[in-house]
């Protein structure tokens, strides 16, 4: 059942504002020798790696919506948080010294993940970002009321100083702070119409897509963009990191929001969201075979990077998926590539060792 069209969706999402930020649409690649190579599928790879801003990613998408509010409420600073490696905190960086900001970035630092001036964390360097790293006690994680206490002490700061920060929470996925809406997710109902408009230009019907879901609002868009054009193509996110309820819930609310926001008028149920947790593995970032390996199969057969924390777990999983039949032969399934490709390299030393010990197996 369709609950709008494809103009009135258009419709509803050009009503917010947006600065151009990203190089879309971004290529809709077939992955020829990806398919051989799993025996399952035809692949396609959506290349929101191909963004452009600062090594792209799904954040470029985002902060076209996201930074066209931080310009309309008149802020002078965005301030925003996550993990010391974040893809959503580079971006955020870039994107502030493009529009001539600047950005406060609180960075949680985990034991067992790369923490050095290299990937994301040296580019955050780089685009002269205040970092500011938060550690837990006894070499623990940081505790979520450690990292809030952080962010509220430095939001107090800067308005005594004077400024008119834009507070956004990590990924640019819940609403709250200074984001009113959900524009995260919103951005990314505009890429299910994207993918939907090229797989008509390649005369592909794409029975699912399939992509890493973290902060949660790339699955929550593409949810709500599928089941309002009729349902027909399933969204399967990968979890990276939380259990299934918990992920299922926090996209669901996230997606409840978009509809609202999209005046969109139609039902939505936690059953409508498919999110898998069975490739988190050791946990977020943490670097395994199945995930080595689905780097290794993607850049020998297609020539394409994935990470180690978001893409490549995502990829493990949709190879599983066609392993176990649930994926099969005469399905078009669209693989969203997120970026993250800086992730790599503070990975170098375990992937290295991972794949020298996968080649002589």
């Amino acid at each position: 059942m369709k609950f709008a069209s494809e103009k009135n969706l258009r419709m509803a999402i050009d009503k917010f504002p947006r600065i151009k930020l990203a190089y879309l649409p971004t290529p809709l690649e077939e992955a020829k020798a990806l398919s051989e190579k799993l025996g399952g599928p035809r692949i396609f790879i959506k290349r929101d790696d191909q963004t452009g801003l600062a090594f792209g990613g799904n954040k470029g998408r985002k902060l076209e919506f996201i930074m066209a509010d931080v310009m309309k409420k008149k802020a002078d600073l965005v301030i925003t948080w996550a993990g010391i490696q974040s893809n959503w905190c580079r971006s955020v960086a870039a994107a502030v010294r493009k529009l001539g900001m600047k950005s406060i970035l609180i960075l949680s630092k985990r034991p067992g993940l790369p923490a050095d001036y290299d990937g994301n964390l040296l580019l955050d360097y780089i685009f002269d970002a205040d970092i500011r790293i938060v550690e837990g006690e006894g070499g623990k994680a940081p505790k979520e009321e450690d990292i809030m206490g952080t962010v509220n002490k430095i939001v107090e700061e800067e308005r005594r100083k004077g400024h008119n920060p834009y507070i956004v929470s990590v990924g640019g996925s819940s609403v709250g702070w200074s984001m009113t809406e959900p524009l995260g997710a919103i951005s990314y109902t505009d890429a299910f119409l994207e993918i939907l408009k090229q797989a008509k230009e390649q005369k592909i019907k794409v029975d699912a897509v399939v992509h890493a879901s973290g902060s949660g609002s790339t699955q929550a868009g593409l949810a709500v963009g599928a089941k309002a054009l009729g349902g027909i193509t399933e969204v399967t996110g990968i979890s990276v990191s939380g259990k299934k309820d918990a992920m299922v819930n926090e996209v669901y609310e996230i997606a409840k929001e978009t509809i609202k926001a999209l005046r969109l008028n139609m039902p939505i149920a936690p059953e409508d969201i498919i999110v898998l947790d069975d490739y988190v593995g050791e946990g977020y970032g943490m670097l395994n075979k199945e995930t080595t390996e689905a780097i290794r199969i993607t850049a020998e057969t297609e020539g394409i990077l994935l990470d180690p924390v978001y893409t490549a777990k995502a990829m493990a999983g949709l190879m599983d998926l066609i392993k176990l039949g649930h994926f099969k032969k005469g399905q078009t399934i669209v693989f969203l590539h997120t970026g993250g490709t800086p992730a790599l390299f503070p990975y170098r030393e375990k992937l290295l060792e991972l794949i020298k010990e996968s080649k002589k197996q």
